[in-house]
């Protein structure tokens, strides 16, 4: 064999046994800085006297981090801190699968469970496979109550919540007739991930009110927004004074025929949303409402407001809290019955006693004050 081809024969297996090599070095490589860290630090340690929480890495146990991801934060960012939370183990890596992929991360809350490798986790950020914050929200709640649920959970802030519920277009949006979303955002449990527009929430929760009441009442679409209005008022009374779901309907409908009559309807309820959310927390009523035990006294009943039905005939002008589904099916299709006025009974764990005259109320009112001596 001549000399030449055994030279030639000789580079081509070399050059083969170095892209060999250097293809099991860049394997080798590539594993390495792709497998996840022996361990994940746990408390994080502080990086130039920072806390990584205060960065948004935060984790309450050896296994499982939780991340976010700002808005307009760029990858690299993200592997900075990831690298300094010692989550993965080069952020150069990080940024070169990012220049691999050619996608983008997305903004939210993760939580992510180790061991998990580079590409695990920029896999998870970029399908934007979020975390989702579980949030209850029980009947009978007003709308600051509500936005202070809501930050609690890590969803939004109280502020963002109550300046969504009662901003103009989103109001204008659902053909509500009051200045504010107060009884329309159903009450339920959702899922939201952390860092949910304000707006979004508020109107996912009022698609759920209008779903449920549409469900109710399937003629509830051709009402019209004033008649749907005094409706959800109606309901956001009986939901605050019933507490057994087979009475709604009869408080209903004394509601309804006192109403009928040009009775007052004389509901403290009315008298409670005045003082903890008309007056507000420091106002004086408020405070001596406070100071009683929450009791209702007899001054309370003479405030000028048009929330006050012991003083203003007919419904207030807006509703006083959000409506469950019992509520809302009682305001929609109350009792019929001669009933005017219902007591408490006495240990009768929320039970009422209904009655058709003054004096046979009186009679059953004596007897509850009197149980309570």
């Amino acid at each position: 064999m001549p000399r030449v081809v055994r030279r030639l024969i000789g580079l081509v297996a070399a050059l083969i046994a170095f892209v060999l090599l250097a293809g099991v070095a860049a394997v080798a490589v590539f594993a390495f800085g792709n497998s996840p860290p022996a361990s994940v630090p746990y408390p994080f340690p502080e990086i130039d006297g920072i806390t990584l929480e205060s960065r948004g890495v935060s984790s309450t146990c050896t296994s499982v981090v939780r991340i976010e991801v700002r808005r307009g934060e760029s990858a690299q960012s993200v592997g900075n801190r990831l690298e300094s939370a010692g989550l993965i183990r080069n952020r150069y890596f990080w940024n070169l699968l990012g220049r691999l992929s050619g996608e983008h991360i997305r903004a939210g809350s993760y939580l992510l469970e180790f061991p998990l490798s580079q590409m695990a986790i920029r896999n998870i950020l970029e399908e934007g496979r979020e975390v989702l914050l579980r949030v209850t929200v029980p009947e009978g709640l007003t709308i600051r109550e509500t936005a202070l649920i809501m930050e609690s959970a890590g969803v939004t802030t109280a502020r963002e919540f109550i300046a969504a519920a009662t901003d103009p277009e989103i109001i204008a949006g659902f053909r509500i007739p009051a200045p504010s979303m107060e009884g329309f955002l159903f009450p339920d449990t959702y899922l939201f991930p952390a860092g949910f527009p304000a707006a979004r929430i508020v109107q996912t929760m009022a698609n759920n009110f209008f779903s449920q009441i549409a469900a109710i009442d399937p003629a509830m679409p051709a009402m019209s927004p004033e008649a749907l209005l005094r409706t959800v008022v109606l309901a956001s009374i009986v939901e605050k004074e019933h507490s057994v779901a087979d009475e709604a309907a009869v408080m209903a409908g004394v509601f309804t025929n006192r109403m009928n009559i040009g009775m007052m309807l004389q509901s403290c309820a009315t008298i409670v949303y005045i003082l903890t959310e008309v007056l507000g927390e420091e106002h004086e009523e408020t405070i001596i409402h406070r100071r009683y035990g929450n009791r209702i006294l007899y001054r309370h009943l003479v405030i000028r407001s048009p929330f006050n039905t012991y003083m203003v005939p007919g419904l207030p002008p807006t509703p006083i809290a959000s409506p469950g589904a019992v509520a809302l099916r009682a305001a929609f299709e109350p009792a019929r019955t001669d009933y005017l006025f219902f007591a408490l009974r006495p240990g009768g764990y929320g039970r009422h006693n209904f009655s058709r005259t003054l004096a046979e109320h009186n009679r059953f009112a004596r007897a509850f004050h009197d149980s309570l001596r």
